[in-house]
């Protein structure tokens, strides 16, 4: 474990240490939410009150706290995945640098090298996404806050489990990867498509059919849902005391709280499971890539 550790504080300095790299991963969650509340805020509006029957007058503090719920989800929900490709890029620069070379001819066995790069990763992405948890409630508590300890301790854990998610997955993706190009390109496509796939920037609601059942296959739809419940249920429960519940689960369906798997509805307890068997999938790829590279060796 001290050869575990030594690599992962090493891996995390040489991430911190790149301060352009640091900085930027840091600040671009703020800069996103300027950007989603400028660019995204009134699209979100004007899903909410679309679904609101002209007979039943809102809040202002009510709509505004809704939107912020959609965009704190969003934010987060691309964030927690799209960090994680960033700071695993150590692992691309090793192999271009011939520092992993090195590290496979000292005394370090393969699995522990892996596990380094995954651990650090993780431990960076969190650290940043904890930040921009951070700076989302702060947004929220400005524009209306509905949320308890409990939703914030549930949103706390939802982030979590999406850089776990996120960590896993730039792991197999990066892990064949050996240029500087192949690192680049694979972060451009994840930073300009993920959002769109895991219902960040569009609700899935207004896709069609056959794009939403296939985007239910996608476990990144599940964490970005949860997100949205958690960040909007105070909202649901004050909308309850005012609308009658078809309208309120009609604006459910409109923001993607509600999901439905050919027809079904999931529930929240499906989607957590959904989301820690792809945890468990994705880590058991990274493994497994790493034994095969291994045995080729």
């Amino acid at each position: 474990m001290t050869g575990l550790g030594a690599l992962v504080k090493r891996n995390c300095k040489l991430f911190f240490k790149d301060k352009g790299m640091f900085f930027t991963s840091l600040i671009t969650p703020a800069i996103l939410l300027v950007l989603y509340v400028t660019f995204l805020g009134n699209v979100y509006r004007d899903s909410f009150q679309s679904a609101i029957p002209a007979s039943f007058p809102v809040a202002d503090k009510l709509i505004s706290a809704t939107v912020g719920g959609e965009l704190f989800s969003s934010l987060l929900a691309v964030c927690c995945v799209t960090v994680a490709f960033c700071s695993n890029l150590l692992m691309v620069q090793d192999k271009i640098t011939g520092a992993r070379r090195d590290l496979t001819i000292a005394p370090v066995k393969s699995s522990t090298l892996a596990l380094s790069y995954y651990l650090s990763t993780l431990f960076s992405t969190l650290l940043i996404c904890l930040f921009a948890t951070g700076v989302c409630l702060g947004y929220l508590a400005y524009v209306g806050w509905y949320l308890t300890v409990g939703d914030v301790a549930a949103l706390l854990l939802d982030v979590v489990l999406l850089v776990l998610f996120g960590t896993a997955l730039s792991s197999c993706v990066n892990f064949p990867l050996s240029t500087n190009g192949q690192g680049s390109a694979v972060g451009t496509i994840v930073s300009a498509g993920y959002g769109f796939i895991c219902g960040a920037y569009m609700p899935i609601s207004q896709f069609s059919d056959g794009l939403q059942k296939i985007i239910s296959f996608l476990p990144g739809t599940y964490g970005t849902s949860l997100l949205r419940n958690h960040a909007l249920r105070g909202v649901f429960e004050e909308m309850d005391n005012r609308f009658p519940d078809t309208v309120v689960e009609a604006i459910k369906d409109s923001v993607d709280c509600n999901l439905y798997f050919f027809g079904d509805k999931v529930e929240l307890n499906t989607m957590y499971i959904i989301l820690i068997a792809s945890i468990a999938i994705a880590i058991g790829l990274y493994v497994a890539m790493n034994v095969l590279l291994k045995k080729k060796r």
